[in-house]
């Protein structure tokens, strides 16, 4: 079985070719990201339609890819970011795999115990 527990999520801010595999998805993390493919992060990527993405991450043995494509709609990716990538959390990646607005979604604020 394959666990996946990423310690950072970086969603790419710009267009892939789905064409690209596991090389060029790495070279592009290396070169484009200033990153290391073979860290604990995993890797998001999108094609221009937003209705294809390519998950690339290192399983201390080799590289996973996955690859999900969407069959009516798209993926709701942020639009407003500056540099080359974004990193998101397990469940905001869960919310955007399924449909969801990450940007549009407000968290409540923790409340501290108190005496009502």
């Amino acid at each position: 079985m394959i666990v996946i527990k990423p310690s950072e999520i970086y969603i790419s801010t710009s267009n892939v070719d789905m064409r690209k595999s596991i090389d060029g998805l790495t070279s592009i993390v290396m070169q484009q990201f200033k990153l290391d493919p073979v860290s604990d992060a995993m890797f998001v990527f999108h094609n221009r339609h937003c209705d294809k993405i390519k998950m690339l991450y290192w399983n201390s043995d080799g590289f996973c890819l996955l690859y999900k494509r969407i069959e009516k709609g798209k993926f709701n990716f942020p639009k407003h970011f500056s540099g080359e990538t974004f990193t998101v959390t397990e469940q905001e990646l869960s919310w955007l795999i399924h449909g969801l607005h990450i940007d549009e979604i407000r968290h409540y604020e923790r409340l501290q115990k108190t005496n009502f």
